[in-house]
């Protein structure tokens, strides 16, 4: 018999064939596996309230397609009736109805294609340790989906790339998460999410670590604060600087697919670990050209916004005010997750049943609870119960001078950041995921 499963289990196994149009004609509202999923049942109910069943097989790609459906149905109970005799009846005859004649052959993330000593440690800690099960599943049923856009994704993806390439595959499963048909444009920009209700571009970037070691440690809770404030009002802003100014110089405006349309930067910060616990304060000051003061007396806090026309560290001084560059007109917004690494991937994965009984996450961090919103800490076990989407933690830095302006609700779920009339506005979604780190106990034998 089938059985039922969560939406997010569905979103990592089968989100991906979803076309964003079935939203204008029909609600999802029950999702059901069968035969170790490589079966996928889908309850919808159309505008009309009748209810119908789709099911979905696994092809030779593995990548999940239609291959029947009931008829339509007066009630649920009825259509979960067929649906389930449809499955059962799919899973007699699955070799022969997973054959669709155009697979091709999905990219294989996992099997070196280089010497061990060129290997990424991240992507071998990904490949080979038992505390990444979950998140190897997950990157496993992604890369079904993911088109090899340049060529070397798999061998950058196993070296000195990961970093970079995992921030793409998060960001791909984050815009299919929110209902948005991808496609990858050749060359550029990385991705066309096309939605029902608009479409935008986004094109992916990242802070990578010095490669001569002369990376400044980030602060420690001993610092004072006149040293935080140099980091995130100068040195943080130079870094960022680097990746958006040369993102910027290749005016992806300009390519057909993204002509006409919003045009987003992401951009991720690898430079140091945990360095993106500071990361989002200081991209909003290298965006934007401000600074926000914050002072205390015995009434409370007050803020004030001051400009801030460059950031100076050491040799190195840069313009600050990215979004009022000349053509920066042309990048409507500019995105950012501390937590769009690869913990989440491991994360979710366990969430949506792929974890092993002999692993345990914990996740702590702090999130932004309450109206008006405050920041409080938060200390879990991942389990099957856990609720996180893949969204959770983005923030999205909105361009005061864009020609195509990106609808907040385009992106549902992420914070949504603004300057306007000299002031910063700021849409932030409950319980919004400022920033957290994973704890990975895997139980001795």
């Amino acid at each position: 018999m089938m059985r039922p499963i969560t939406r997010e289990r569905f979103n990592v196994v089968a989100g991906y064939a979803r076309h964003p149009n079935l939203a204008r004609i029909a609600r999802e509202i029950g999702w059901y596996e069968i035969d170790s999923h490589h079966l996928i049942g889908v309850l919808i109910v159309d505008t009309d309230t009748e209810f119908s069943g789709i099911v979905l097989a696994a092809d030779l790609d593995e990548r999940y397609r239609w291959v029947n459906q009931t008829r339509f149905c007066e009630t649920r109970a009825e259509a979960e009736g067929q649906l389930d005799e449809q499955l059962a009846a799919a899973a007699r005859d699955f070799d022969r109805i997973r054959v669709q004649g155009d697979e091709s052959g999905a990219m294989d993330f996992f099997t070196p294609i280089g010497v061990e000593a060129r290997l990424h440690p991240t992507f071998s800690v990904l490949a080979s340790q038992r505390g990444y099960i979950a998140a190897r599943r997950v990157v496993d049923l992604m890369m079904r989906w993911y088109r090899d856009q340049d060529g070397n994704f798999v061998e950058q993806f196993q070296t000195s790339g990961f970093d970079a390439r995992i921030w793409e595959l998060y960001l791909f499963a984050t815009l299919v998460e929110a209902g948005y048909v991808i496609e990858q444009p050749t060359p550029a920009p990385d991705f066309k999410a096309i939605g029902s209700y608009g479409s935008f571009c986004v094109e992916a970037t990242t802070i990578n670590p010095s490669q001569d070691g002369s990376a400044t440690p980030r602060p420690t809770p001993n610092d004072s604060p006149e040293v935080v404030d140099e980091y995130l009002q100068h040195y943080l802003p130079i870094r960022f600087a680097g990746p958006l100014t040369a993102k910027l110089r290749k005016r992806y405006w300009d390519h057909p697919d993204a002509t006409g349309l919003p045009l987003l930067f992401a951009i991720q910060d690898f430079h140091d670990e945990l360095s993106m616990t500071y990361s989002g304060t200081a991209l909003s000051v290298y965006l934007y050209g401000r600074v926000v003061d914050v002072s205390r007396n015995v009434r409370g806090a007050s803020t004030t916004v001051r400009s801030i026309s460059h950031h100076l560290w050491g040799t190195k001084k840069v313009d600050s005010g990215f979004f009022f560059q000349p053509e920066a007109e042309n990048v409507s917004a500019v995105l950012f997750n501390p937590s769009g690494t690869l913990p989440k991937f491991n994360r979710i994965g366990v969430s949506t049943g792929f974890g092993a009984s002999d692993v345990t996450l914990v996740h702590q961090g702090f999130r932004y609870a309450g109206d008006p919103p405050e920041r409080k800490r938060f200390s879990n076990e991942v389990g099957e119960e856990h609720q996180e989407r893949w969204i959770d933690g983005m923030n999205v830095f909105h361009n005061p001078r864009a020609l195509f302006p990106l609808k907040p609700g385009m992106l549902p779920g992420a914070a949504h950041h603004y300057f306007v009339g000299g002031k910063f506005e700021s849409l932030v979604p409950a319980d919004h995921l400022e920033s957290s780190r994973t704890i990975t106990v895997v139980a001795r034998k």
